[in-house]
């Protein structure tokens, strides 16, 4: 049965166990008023998404923005930054739960980002489990007890400073009803989060900060910080107390950083390089021309073509507003069992962290505990001050076209193969409720499987050409899809991986290109 909280708010997920504490009548009314408010406004800003796609689609190009051109001539600067996010060298990220969230707090990372974006599968359970977990957090009671191994962990005397990934823009959450409609799961991980535990931040030294996903223009960063003044009115709290840093992780976004700086200014201290969206991003809103055909995703590597071009751009723009310009993921993990295979993931991190320190960046992010020490040792080597703010670039031109220019690099048959793989595995584990997996050692998350899911269908609908010559038409796909499917039932056979490779080959072969996976596969998590 729907609990009816207040007048048309209905809560459609079981309230079960400590999902009372979370789900108050006030924390819910806090939610239905930011609904209210900006709901419209979001509707708006994704149907907004959709009108550019079609000028792409047309042969526009992404482009600097001529009507904002006074704001990026300007010289302004972002607002101080707190105390405690000035030394952010290496960030580690994760998943809700309670056990990766106390060992990420207690990894010796300079911040961690409790992600209820694309590391976590958003369950009912798993997104109030996470708001549980970060209520205990800020009022000292974390701790767990695994009921297997029966080890207890607990919050060490210096944790990580948190940072918490609400959804992107595009997500609903459907729990939770208001005037008849979902609340967007955006506005419910942020409202939730920051009425059980902003002041508790605060009093404790820290504050409420955030990593803002998937923004597409500087319109939606807008968005945000009109939400973040009406939360912070609503709270008691001054204007700025909420900080974010902002993903800079959609090819429309990179060419409106300054933009987004500006809009943000009493709120932000960062952006980030979110180097597997933004190849998502490159191939969905340009992937139907056949001169944005792209190669193998292991050829798209980030010192080179666009996403080189992006990450300078990026440490260029934060540096003259005042920002931090963050590095991207490290998405490589410990090989158990294979020394050789395990230094050689190791010399790959610690290479692309060496790139980041030398380009400027303040700071990077890596997906396992054990690579924390690799990542701090390049940074305390390269990087002794806190930041590197006054590493300007100046002078330095970063143009459209080099903003637009692809890798070089083969499209294999070994590459469709991977993509299929990596692509349907996530997809399945998604739907079992885990949002960040090891897959054939890397760490997967959503965004890697958007890249497998649009490159697969850019390949198919373009025909592209392999490198042994043969077009990947749909029934070469569907040949490929087959012998794939055949080895991972025999390890992985479930009724899940059965729905998750019907969802994937759906959409490789749809004629059109769906703005996202986790849209249609939310609707299979009930």
């Amino acid at each position: 049965m729907p609990l009816d909280i207040a007048a048309n708010v209905q809560i459609l997920g079981p309230i079960e166990g400590r999902a009372v504490e979370i789900l108050t009548p006030e924390a819910v009314a806090f939610v239905a008023d930011l609904h209210r408010r900006f709901d419209g406004r979001r509707r708006e800003l994704l149907a907004a998404r959709q009108a550019r796609q079609a000028r792409f689609d047309a042969g526009e190009l992404p482009d600097f923005l001529a009507e904002t051109s006074h704001v990026r001539a300007a010289d302004w600067r972002v607002a101080p930054i707190p105390a405690d996010l000035l030394d952010r060298r290496v960030e580690i990220t994760g998943p809700v739960d309670r056990k990766m969230i106390i060992n990420a707090l207690n990894c010796g990372a300079k911040v961690f980002m409790a992600d209820f974006e694309d590391a976590t599968a958003p369950t009912w359970a798993n997104v109030i489990e996470g708001q549980v977990n970060l209520k205990d957090r800020w009022n000292g009671v974390l701790d767990h007890v695994d009921p297997k191994s029966g080890k207890a962990y607990a919050l060490g005397a210096n944790p990580a400073v948190l940072k918490v990934r609400p959804r992107g823009w595009h997500l609903p959450e459907s729990h939770l009803e208001v005037d008849g409609a979902p609340v967007a799961g955006a506005l419910f991980d942020f409202g939730l989060y920051v009425f059980h535990n902003a002041k508790a931040a605060l009093a404790q030294g820290s504050g409420p900060y955030f990593y803002l996903p998937k923004l597409e223009s500087h319109l939606e960063a807008r968005l945000w910080n009109d939400v973040f003044v009406r939360a912070q009115e609503a709270l008691g709290l001054p204007v700025g107390t909420f900080k974010a840093t902002v993903l800079i992780e959609t090819i429309p976004a990179a060419f409106e950083m300054d933009e987004i700086l500006f809009e943000l200014k009493d709120h932000i201290v960062g952006l980030n390089c979110g180097r597997w969206d933004y190849i998502f991003s490159f191939i969905k809103r340009l992937g139907r021309r056949p001169e944005f055909l792209t190669p193998d995703r292991s050829a798209m590597v980030m010192g080179k073509a666009f996403l080189g071009a992006y990450s300078l751009k990026l440490v260029q723009t934060c540096h003259r507003r005042g920002a931090f310009a963050m590095g991207g993921m490290a998405a490589q993990i410990p090989v158990k069992g294979d020394e050789a295979a395990n230094q050689a993931a190791f010399a790959k991190v610690r290479a692309d962290k060496e790139r980041e320190a030398g380009a400027g960046h303040d700071g990077t992010w890596v997906a396992h505990p054990d690579l924390v020490p690799v990542a701090m040792e390049v940074f305390d080597r390269l990087m002794p001050s806190p930041n590197q703010l006054d590493k300007t670039l100046e002078g330095l031109e970063i143009t459209q076209s080099q903003m637009l220019e692809l890798h070089d690099g083969a499209r294999t048959e070994a590459g469709a193969r991977e993509a299929i793989r990596v692509g349907v595995r996530y997809t399945q584990a998604w739907l079992e409720g885990r949002g960040a997996v090891p897959l054939y050692n890397l760490m997967e998350d959503a965004a890697t499987a958007e890249i497998c899911r649009t490159q697969l269908w850019q390949w198919v609908r373009l025909g592209a050409e392999l490198e042994d010559g043969r077009a990947l038409t749909s029934e070469l796909f569907v040949g490929l899809f087959t012998q794939e499917m055949a080895d991972l039932r025999r390890e992985f056979g479930s009724p899940r991986l059965e729905e998750a490779a019907h969802l994937f080959t759906r959409m490789v072969l749809s004629d059109t290109l769906e703005e996202f996976l986790t849209l249609p596969a939310y609707e299979l998590i009930g």
